[in-house]
C-alpha cells in the first residue's frame, strides 16, 4: 500500500513539474520566473525524497537538502539583484 501511494505522489509531482516548466517559459516578469524556479526546485526536492523512499537509500535525501539550500540562497541573490540591480 505505501508503494502505491508513493507511486501516485511521484506521478503527481511529475505532472506538477511539467506544468511548472510551462509557467516558467510563459512568464514575462523576472520575479515571476524566480518564483517559478523556486517552486520547481521544491517539486524536485519532493521527487528526490519520494525516490529515496522507493529505492530505500538515503543519499537522495542528502541531494534534496543540498538542492533546497542552494535554491534558498540563489532565490535571495536573484531577488536582491532584481530589486537593487546588483547581487551584493
Amino acid at each position: 500500500m505505501p508503494e502505491a501511494v508513493a507511486a501516485v505522489g511521484l506521478a503527481w509531482a511529475t505532472l506538477l513539474l511539467l506544468a511548472g516548466g510551462v509557467v516558467l517559459l510563459r512568464s514575462r516578469d523576472t520575479l515571476h520566473r524566480v518564483l517559478a524556479l523556486d517552486v520547481l526546485v521544491s517539486i524536485v526536492v519532493a521527487l528526490l525524497t519520494i525516490l529515496s523512499y522507493l529505492r530505500d537509500v538515503s543519499y537522495y535525501v542528502d541531494g534534496a537538502l543540498a538542492l533546497g539550500l542552494l535554491s534558498f540562497v540563489s532565490t535571495l541573490v536573484a531577488v536582491r539583484h532584481v530589486l537593487r540591480g546588483r547581487p551584493s
